[in-house]
């Protein structure tokens, strides 16, 4: 297992994924990405487990991807689908609750916005940045913030690509659970705790149930988030804003 990921249990029941890639700030790193799977894989082998919290560390809930991971996008050599994990918190077979204590970004926002419920933090950044760079976004983001945080506000985020503090979001109607940044692990915690306290088999039926719709939805939006990329990725101005614009 990757060091940058690890699985605690604190609660009969409740399992916290831990993501701490420090040295990249929690971007789609090449450890990044091992640790997650193989922690989801341990996941849904445990049979103790009722109930998922996925938490990032100090102000960085999880970035997206890296900047060389987006240059070789432009150059045709990557898919957002190699070494599929950004559905993780979907394919679950757990309810998962997104403790987004920090900033999430790009692919890194549609990661935590997969989870079944979203705890986020007033004073935390949220953005859908793909736009920023001047490609189309994917990894499902064209689907799953406008169904999670409302179609014109999901469709302001895609489009606009600008930042958005937790407390915005709150103001403007989105359905997460907003609290100050101290308190989005303890309101997860409390959730999950909540749910830990009922039968197993009847949590991942729910889970089945409530998932199913967007599980049959999403490979044809990422088939549509493909080909879109195609495109857009292609464009020489994509290469220059990645190049100039990336950490900035």
């Amino acid at each position: 297992m990757s060091g940058v990921i690890r699985i605690e249990r604190p609660e009969p029941g409740v399992g916290v994924v831990v993501m701490e890639d420090r040295a990249s700030r929690n971007t789609f790193s090449r450890a990044f990405v091992e640790g997650i799977r193989s922690v989801f894989a341990e996941i849904a082998r445990d049979k103790s487990l009722r109930v998922i919290v996925v938490r990032g560390y100090d102000n960085y809930f999880c970035c997206g991807g890296t900047k060389n991971e987006l240059l070789t996008l432009t150059e045709g050599h990557l898919q957002f689908t190699d070494g599929m994990f950004f559905d993780l918190l979907l394919t679950c077979h757990l309810p998962v609750i997104s403790a987004m204590q920090g900033h999430a970004l790009g692919g890194g926002l549609a990661f935590g916005a997969f989870g079944d419920m979203l705890v986020m933090a007033e004073e935390s950044i949220y953005s859908a940045n793909f736009m920023r760079y001047g490609f189309t976004p994917g990894m499902g983001a064209t689907y799953i913030l406008p169904r999670k945080f409302g179609e014109l506000l999901g469709a302001e985020m895609l489009f606009g690509a600008g930042g958005y503090h937790g407390g915005e979001l709150r103001a403007r109607g989105a359905g997460a659970r907003i609290v100050t940044r101290e308190k989005v692990l303890l309101t997860a915690m409390s959730l999950a705790c909540e749910l830990a306290d009922k039968p197993r088999v009847s949590l991942i039926e729910l889970k089945k149930q409530l998932a199913g719709p967007i599980r049959q939805a999403l490979p044809l939006v990422v088939e549509q988030e493909l080909a879109m990329h195609k495109v857009s990725f292609a464009q020489p101005e994509v290469r220059e804003r990645i190049e100039t614009l990336f950490g900035n």
